[in-house]
């Protein structure tokens, strides 16, 4: 989706010529790629070889046949051609040309694009991934509504966050503080990426909402990735990775179950880990430090274990670690300090 999005976006000339085929309502079927998986399936027509404009591909969409496109879309190799797809492939279609156009994709993995003569839409197709293209309106008003719950719900975050790390300092986090945390970072996240896809899809127009995006919630994967690495029972980068996948996967009820996000972060059961405790290693209290290298980071926490260890160690235990002189020891000190004293009076706010 990803991919696919940026090229039929507002503003590029491929979205340009559709938007003309659909206010020209004669109807059109697009391939995106010319091997020899998709000229196995052409019939008739005739070879164009131009180079690709909206006006051109407009054009030739006057006339019945599919059109055939180079894999970058910069030229029209066929044109009026017929396509013939293997008819064992399971459609859940019901017009000829979306249905064609359905199988081919499937098929061939190419991107194919029908529009309808008749309901006035444009549909992608690609493998078994079946995609509508919106008005910029509409796109526009679902983003600007998921911006506005983007907001609540990192304003929600921030303050479970805020007592997190207050808790973290006075030693008091519970596997409930924990989950509560990871949970609303979730959804920050998947609110995220549902509109990181419609900026995709406005293309041009979704410059504005990108930008919102990035000053809401720039840093949300950097922050779940620090809080698994503080408190996942095995926190290598493989292992997060995982466990970041599987949070993605967990349905919303699911998600709501503390039990299983403990799960995903590797304790057995709620017993266990409430026996287990929660004591943060510091990785993500320690890389808000500034000029405080990752591997630095990783030197402490492997000496120290945990961040209250971290905290009372002496500035000659510190100045021991691999990496650390005298002057970074004492700026690790009081690093600590400050980020202590602004996050206990932050969660009286």
């Amino acid at each position: 989706m990803h991919q696919l999005l940026p090229m039929v976006a507002p503003g590029t000339p491929f979205r340009e010529a559709l938007e003309n085929i659909l206010r020209a309502k004669t109807g059109a079927l697009i391939v995106v790629g010319g091997g020899p998986e998709v000229m196995a399936l052409v019939d008739g027509g005739f070879a164009i070889g131009c180079d690709f404009s909206p006006n051109i591909l407009y054009e030739l969409a006057k006339m019945d046949g599919a059109i055939i496109l180079s894999d970058d879309a910069r030229k029209i190799l066929y044109a009026n051609t017929q396509l013939i797809p293997d008819s064992s492939i399971p459609s859940t279609e019901t017009g000829i040309r979306h249905r064609t156009a359905e199988r081919v994709a499937k098929q061939t993995g190419k991107l194919v694009v029908s529009i309808s003569q008749r309901r006035n839409v444009i549909t992608l197709y690609q493998g078994n991934l079946r995609y509508t293209l919106r008005d910029v309106g509409v796109i526009l008003t679902k983003a600007n509504q998921a911006i506005q719950t983007l907001e609540r719900y990192q304003a929600a975050f921030q303050q479970a966050i805020t007592n997190l790390s207050a808790l973290e300092f006075e030693e008091q986090v519970t596997m409930h503080d924990v989950t509560h945390v990871l949970q609303r970072l979730e959804m920050v996240l998947r609110i995220k990426g549902e509109i990181r896809r419609y900026a995709l899809e406005l293309g041009h127009e979704g410059r504005l909402v990108g930008m919102q995006l990035e000053q809401l919630a720039g840093n949300a994967e950097e922050e779940m990735r620090l809080l698994l690495k503080d408190y996942a029972r095995e926190n290598s980068e493989e292992k997060i990775r995982e466990i970041q996948q599987n949070l993605k996967k967990l349905p919303s009820e699911e998600l709501l179950d503390a039990g299983q996000v403990l799960r995903l972060l590797g304790y057995g059961s709620v017993g266990a880990a409430a026996e287990e405790g929660f004591l943060p290693r510091g990785y993500r209290l320690l890389n808000k430090i500034p000029r405080l290298p990752s591997l630095i980071i990783h030197n402490l926490v492997e000496r120290f274990g945990t961040l209250s260890q971290i905290m009372a160690a002496t500035i000659e235990e510190l100045d021991d670690v691999d990496g650390i002189g005298e002057i970074r020891a004492r700026s690790i000190r009081e690093g600590l300090r400050r980020i202590r004293e602004q996050v206990l009076i932050d969660r009286h706010l």
